[in-house]
């Protein structure tokens, strides 16, 4: 029998300004289901990945000049969000789970996306 391996992309393309800072985030990624589920332009990402040799969590965080700080708001809240359901799904632990989720409120709260 063959190889039956497959390969999937997700590819970032960042413009820069004549400033040297990102103008434009464009993301794409193959093997894409339908078309709603693959976005053209971002204003911002946050990548994280964690080396299988260095047991270490290495990270890239880009945002467009055209982001604005309610729009980070926005998007840390969900990110903060977005980890706890990770964790939870994760290690099951939901006593920290729970925990997490209080802070992700206090911080919505207090950038005034929970009104």
């Amino acid at each position: 029998m063959g190889n039956s391996k497959k390969n999937d992309y997700i590819t970032l393309e960042i413009e820069l300004d004549d400033k040297k800072m990102p103008s434009k985030i464009n993301w794409s990624a193959s093997g894409q289901r339908n078309e709603e589920a693959q976005s053209d332009e971002v204003k911002a990402f946050f990548l994280t990945m964690f080396d299988a040799k260095s047991r270490d969590t290495l990270e890239i965080d880009l945002w467009t000049t055209k982001m604005q700080i309610i729009e980070m708001d926005r998007f840390v809240f969900q990110s903060l969000n977005a980890l706890t359901k990770l964790y939870i799904r994760s290690t099951n632990n939901r006593q920290l789970a729970e925990q997490m989720q209080q802070f992700v409120q206090y911080f919505g709260q207090k950038t005034e996306i929970i009104k």
